[in-house]
C-alpha cells in the first residue's frame, strides 16, 4: 500500500511538472541565402582623385537575410485576477558560419531579447531585461520588407548608427519597459535603459529613453517614436561617410524622432517613413583638413515602399530609402559636406506553406559627396560609387 502511495505521489509530481511546461513555447527562425554583391573600389586619395582598379566583391551564404535566424523560449504563468508572469529568452543564430547564442566576442551572449515581467489584462505589461526600444517595431511595421537585412531603410539606419532601426541598436540592455493594453487600436510603449557606465556623476550617463505610440485599425497603421541616448560617451560605430578615425561621444545627447504609416488596399499595401537624428556630440577632426571643428552626425532618413500580392501566396516588394547627412560647420563657420546615400530594393517572396518562404531580391545602392554606404553586405560600398546586390534564400519558422 505504501509503495502505491509513493508511486501515485511521484506520478502527481511528474504530471504537475508537465502541466507547468505547457505554458512554455519554443519558437524560432532558420533563414539563409546566397548573396552576390559588387561595386567599384572608388578612389585611393580624395586630393588627386586616383581611381582604384577593380571592384569590391562578396559572394557567399548569409544567415538571416529575410528574418534574423533565432531560437527563443517564451512563457506565461497565470497568477490570478488577470495578472500573469511572463518571460522571453531569444537568441541570435548565424546558421551559415556556426555562431550564435554563445559569446559574441565581447563577453556577452548573442541575445536578441531577455526579459521577465508582469502582465495585466487591464493595466498593461512591465518588464525588465534586454528589450526592444519602441523604434524597432515601428520600423518593421512600415517597411515593405518588414525590416529585412537587405531592406534599404534597415541597413541605411543601421550603418548610420541610428537607434530607430529594426537592427541591434534597437535592443537595449538594462531596460525597464511599459507596454499599454490595446485601447481601441492604440497602444503605447515606454522604455528606459540604464547606462550603468560610471563615467559621469549623473546616473543618466549613457542611458537611453524611448517612447512610442501605434495606431492600427483595419488597413491603417501609424507609428510615432521619440528616442534619446543621454550623455553619450560610447564609441561610434562605422558610419557610411568618410571619417578619418574612430571617435567617441563627448557626453552630449543624441535625439531621434520617427513617423511612419502604411495602408493596406488589399490589391497593394503602401508605406512610408521619415526620421531624423540630432547628434549634439562634436567631432574633433575635420574629415577633409584634419582641423578641429564642431560638426556632428546629424542625419535624415526617409523611405517609401509597396507590397503587391500576386497569385495565391506570393508578393512583390519594392522599397526606396534616402540617407542624408548634415555634419554641421567647421570651427571657422564653413559648412561641411552634406553627404547622402540612396538605395532601392526589389524583392519576391513565395509562401510554400504556413512556415516556409522562398525569397529573392536585388538591391541598388548609390553614394555621393563622400558617402559610402555598403548596401546589405559590409566592405562593398565605396565613396561616391554605386554597388549592386543579388540574393536568394529560404526562411523556415517554427
Amino acid at each position: 500500500m505504501q509503495k502505491k502511495l509513493i508511486a501515485l505521489a511521484v506520478a502527481s509530481l511528474a504530471s504537475g511538472a508537465a502541466f507547468a511546461q505547457t505554458n512554455v513555447t519554443v519558437y524560432g527562425i532558420a533563414d539563409a541565402g546566397y548573396v552576390y554583391s559588387t561595386g567599384s573600389r572608388g578612389y585611393d586619395d580624395f586630393t588627386d582623385g586616383a581611381k582604384l582598379k577593380g571592384n569590391n566583391t562578396f559572394s557567399g551564404v548569409q544567415s538571416g537575410l529575410l528574418s534574423g535566424s533565432r531560437i527563443g523560449f517564451r512563457g506565461t504563468e497565470a497568477l490570478g485576477n488577470g495578472l500573469s508572469a511572463v518571460f522571453t529568452l531569444e537568441y541570435s543564430l548565424d546558421i551559415d558560419n556556426n555562431t550564435g547564442i554563445g559569446n559574441n566576442g565581447t563577453g556577452k551572449l548573442n541575445a536578441r531579447q531577455q526579459f521577465v515581467g508582469l502582465q495585466s489584462d487591464k493595466l498593461g505589461t512591465v518588464a525588465l531585461g534586454r528589450q526592444y526600444a519602441p523604434g524597432y517595431q515601428a520600423t518593421v511595421n512600415n517597411d515593405a520588407f518588414a525590416g529585412a537585412l537587405f531592406s534599404p531603410q534597415s541597413f541605411l539606419t543601421a550603418q548610420a548608427g541610428n537607434s530607430i532601426t529594426p537592427n541591434s541598436p534597437a535592443r537595449w540592455d538594462n531596460a525597464v519597459t511599459y507596454t499599454s493594453p490595446n485601447w481601441s487600436g492604440f497602444t503605447a510603449k515606454a522604455n528606459y535603459g540604464f547606462g550603468e557606465a560610471g563615467t559621469d556623476e549623473s546616473t543618466s550617463a549613457d542611458g537611453k529613453f524611448g517612447i512610442g505610440g501605434n495606431y492600427a485599425n483595419g488597413g491603417l497603421n501609424i507609428d510615432l517614436v521619440y528616442q534619446t541616448r543621454q550623455k553619450y560617451y560610447g564609441t561610434y560605430a562605422t558610419v557610411p561617410v568618410f571619417v578619418p578615425e574612430v571617435f567617441s561621444g563627448q557626453g552630449k545627447d543624441i535625439n531621434e524622432g520617427y513617423i511612419g504609416a502604411s495602408y493596406d488596399f488589399k490589391v497593394v499595401k503602401i508605406m512610408g517613413s521619415y526620421q531624423q537624428q540630432n547628434d549634439k556630440n562634436p567631432w574633433t577632426i575635420d574629415p577633409l583638413t584634419a582641423d578641429e571643428h564642431a560638426g556632428n552626425l546629424d542625419n535624415t532618413v526617409w523611405s517609401v515602399g509597396a507590397v503587391v500580392p500576386v497569385m495565391a501566396a506570393s508578393n512583390i516588394h519594392f522599397s526606396y530609402a534616402n540617407l542624408s547627412w548634415d555634419m554641421g560647420k567647421t570651427s571657422d563657420g564653413d559648412r561641411l559636406l552634406n553627404n547622402s546615400s540612396q538605395s532601392a530594393a526589389l524583392g519576391w517572396t513565395t509562401n510554400m506553406s504556413k512556415r516556409t518562404t522562398l525569397y529573392a531580391g536585388y538591391v541598388w545602392t548609390a553614394n555621393d559627396n563622400y558617402s559610402s554606404a555598403n548596401g546589405p553586405v559590409s566592405k562593398v560600398g565605396a565613396v561616391n560609387e554605386d554597388n549592386n546586390t543579388f540574393l536568394a534564400g529560404v526562411r523556415h519558422t517554427f
